[in-house]
């Protein structure tokens, strides 16, 4: 098992209570359940996705790659504050939100 991925299943475990009244964690096996890897290109180890009423939520997380995640992100706080703003942008009907924090020195694509 991926390192990247126990640390991104611990946040996200740790952080399911904390944001239940907006969000729900849904925790997919890739291998298992192929049918979305070619559609959003899911082949990285580690991908966190963010979907409201059944719509890919967008994130500008200043990476380039504004469909996913695709690494651990293991500060709690940062991950509640990118749900609360995917769950805010997305009641409003936007496809795109702008993460409160700029990722693009700490991850490149």
């Amino acid at each position: 098992s991926d390192q990247t991925c126990m640390v991104q299943d611990e946040v996200l475990f740790g952080i399911a209570e904390k944001v239940k009244n907006f969000a729900v964690i849904y925790l997919v096996d890739i291998d298992e359940v192929p049918d979305f890897n070619g559609m959003y290109e899911l082949y990285d180890a580690c991908t966190t996705m963010f979907f409201y009423r059944n719509k890919h939520i967008m994130v500008d997380l200043g990476t380039g790659n504004n469909n996913k995640i695709n690494w651990a992100l293991a500060d709690k706080q940062e991950l509640i504050d990118i749900i609360e703003i995917v769950y805010r942008g997305a009641r409003k009907g936007r496809g795109l939100v702008v993460s409160p924090k700029d990722y693009s020195t700490k991850y490149r694509y």
